[in-house]
């Protein structure tokens, strides 16, 4: 018979781990890793007939994806145009790059596998007699581990002729030159942290659902048990 155990320490650890898995995805998605040097954002022909100033933007480089200002649609108010730069993998612009594409899509992966998984914990807390949070525990420890690497190659990348572009010349291997580290970086690094976090906690939903009171709650024949 199914029993449905929600306690509060297991309900985290769940929402915690489908948190993680988004976060990390958004990030790795978004073209915001790389801020670039300030360019002009048109002619001063074109701020005269639109009435704006000609204020600088900053372009913006991700992984696989950049955001750059089109000439064409400076009349319009959405004049930025946001997509992949490289149409398959081997167009990504630096090896190191590529390596951290691979090591963050393994890592996301298992997250979002693990938060796919973690949705049904309340019913199942066993698979062949070892615990489901204990596993996924381990699984976001190892989704973890391909995080960090990815995250120490990325830096890297940064002396390949597309961030030198953005970048300037006195942009090489993890030296920034004139640009500075988007939100999505910073994303993927905290994403990591809480990926380590989810993973320790997980030991703490497992405490939670097999408890003796939940125990209890069972032998009086409850099928859905909440406890704090």
């Amino acid at each position: 018979m199914c029993h449905v155990i929600v306690t509060c320490r297991s309900m985290l650890w769940t929402l915690l781990s489908i948190v993680v898995a988004f976060a990390e995805l958004i990030a790795f998605m978004s073209a915001d890793w790389l801020i670039g040097k300030a360019k002009p954002s048109g002619s001063e022909d074109v701020d005269n007939r639109t009435g704006g100033s000609q204020e600088p933007y900053h372009p913006t480089l991700g992984i696989y994806g950049r955001c750059t200002r089109i000439s064409h649609m400076q009349f319009s108010r959405r004049d930025t145009l946001c997509g992949p730069y490289a149409e398959n993998f081997n167009e990504i612009a630096s090896g190191f790059w590529q390596a951290t594409a691979i090591f963050l899509a393994v890592g996301i992966m298992i997250l979002c596998a693990v938060a796919f998984v973690s949705v049904f914990t309340m019913c199942v807390q066993s698979i062949m007699k070892k615990s489901i949070f204990n596993v996924c525990g381990l699984l976001q420890g190892i989704a973890g581990l391909f995080l960090i690497l990815g995250l120490i190659i990325y830096p890297a990348g940064w002396g390949c002729q597309k961030a030198i572009s953005y970048c300037g010349p006195y942009a090489s291997a993890y030296k920034l030159g004139d640009c500075s580290v988007g939100w999505a970086f910073y994303t993927a690094i905290g994403g990591t942290i809480l990926t380590f976090i989810c993973a320790v906690f997980s030991a703490q939903a497992e405490i939670a659902t097999s408890s003796d009171k939940v125990q209890e709650e069972i032998e009086e024949g409850k099928n859905l048990i909440c406890l704090l």
